[in-house]
């Protein structure tokens, strides 16, 4: 376990610190790989003494890393993985409390709500449809403009879409679904989009960066990776289902037992600053600072309106359930990982 350990922080790690650093923190993340640079260069410019080693993976992979590691736990903090995430490892004890400094400042929908919160949101993505104009124009496809379109029959093997064991917004999506739909009606509609489906990826950007590409006409992903790709000229429509959309939080908290509490509590106290939450805007249209969050090129209108009421709890506290029934019925089509 600890050689793999290591040469996961050697693929993806990013030296935060200076030479000759005090300490070094094992931070586990989901944050997209291009960011990581630019959030530990900030925070090292504040905290020289201190270096950060990454893990990062998708979001089902961080989880599972996580909750395998329960009893021995290698990772000091958790920064930019989804709250659903962080309110599972709080419910099995895995969190240490902190309230950082300035967390007072916070939309406090961003806040766990016990009076030390066990974690404290960052940002909020959101689901979206990314939709290739050219290459649907060759097929004779014309836009969807709500999930229920999606199960037409012109797109069958036009889609793709994250699997829910692998990533976080593919575990959004199928929440949001049961949430809309009703758990019957949900699973039915999955149904449906499964036959259209042409395969489930393990990571909730590449739908739409297959899209991007031209791979795919279709890609079921976020809106942030969306923005991006079209900002950097991918000839996409960033499509807002009428029935609303999935969302969740980039969130952050601190292993319970980590040895580290001092450069623990620090990285938690930069995570919510107002410095990083201009960093997190550059991708994210919602921040947890208010008054932060400018407009982000490309991102379509009324997609905070489309949010829908989500029910994290319910996410949490039933994601193993869903995922083995997601599991039991569509993995059949998941890339191999």
């Amino acid at each position: 376990m600890k050689k793999s350990i290591l040469a996961m922080v050697g693929a993806a790690s990013i030296w935060a610190g200076a030479a000759g650093a005090e300490t070094e923190l094992l931070v586990y993340s989901a944050i997209e790989a291009e960011d990581l640079s630019r959030y530990a260069e900030a925070f090292t410019a504040q905290h020289p003494d201190i270096k950060i080693n990454w893990v990062r993976d998708s979001t089902g992979v961080v989880t599972a890393k996580l909750l395998a590691e329960k009893n021995n736990p290698h990772a000091d903090v958790v920064w930019g993985l989804a709250a659903t995430s962080l309110l599972l490892l709080k419910s099995e004890g895995m969190l240490e409390p902190y309230a950082p400094k300035g967390v007072e400042h916070l939309n406090q929908k961003f806040v766990d709500a016990d009076d030390i919160p066990s974690w404290v949101g960052m940002d909020a993505w959101a689901a979206s449809i990314c939709y290739n104009t050219v290459e649907a124009e060759k097929l004779g496809l014309t836009p969807p403009t709500s999930w229920a379109d999606l199960l037409a029959s012109q797109y069958k093997g036009h889609l793709i879409m994250p699997n829910p064991n692998s990533s976080g917004t593919g575990f959004l999506d199928v929440s949001s679904w049961l949430q809309m739909f009703g758990e019957e009606g949900g699973w039915a509609y999955m149904d449906g989009l499964h036959k259209n489906i042409a395969r489930y990826t393990h990571s909730g950007s590449k739908p739409c960066k297959l899209a991007a590409a031209g791979e795919i006409p279709i890609g079921i992903s976020f809106a942030f990776r969306g923005a991006k790709s079209k900002a950097a000229g991918a000839p996409l429509d960033i499509i807002v289902p009428s029935e609303g959309i999935g969302w969740d939080m980039e969130a952050a908290g601190i292993i319970a037992g980590t040895d580290k509490q001092d450069a623990a509590q620090k990285l938690l106290d930069f995570a919510v600053s107002k410095e990083a939450n201009q960093m997190y805007n550059s991708g994210y249209a919602v921040v947890a600072y208010p008054g932060v969050a400018k407009p982000v090129e490309h991102f379509p209108e009324g997609l905070e309106e489309a949010m829908i009421d989500n029910d994290f709890e319910f996410a949490a506290n039933n994601r193993a359930a869903i995922l083995r029934e997601w599991q039991s019925r569509y993995d059949g089509k998941s890339d191999p990982k």
